[in-house]
């Protein structure tokens, strides 16, 4: 499983994010990681500097031979937008790749 995490306009790099990104996604490898070729994240700033619930992160995930899986979420906070889209992802994941769901 691949990861890649890219940053639209307005959004600086933070080495602190992008390690809480990766975190977040190694956290699907174990039951996941064999069935996605690549898990994008893709991080909007989208009131600027006005602020706000303005952090926006999509995550789009790409299970071998199916239609991708995009989720998305937003908050104040990056961290918190990450998590919870993070938490997105798990459940459509299980609902459309593990049988008893």
């Amino acid at each position: 499983m691949e990861t890649e995490v890219h940053h639209g306009d307005g959004v600086e790099r933070s080495p602190a994010l992008e390690q809480y990104i990766e975190a977040r996604l190694e956290r699907l490898r174990p039951q996941y990681g064999d069935r996605l070729t690549r898990v994008r994240a893709f991080l909007k700033d989208v009131n600027g500097q006005k602020g706000g619930v303005d952090k926006s992160c999509k995550l789009e995930a790409r299970p071998a031979g199916k239609d991708p899986i995009v989720v998305e979420a937003q908050d104040a906070d990056w961290y918190a937008a990450v998590r919870d889209a993070e938490g997105k992802l798990e459940r459509a994941l299980a609902h459309r790749l593990l049988p008893d769901h």
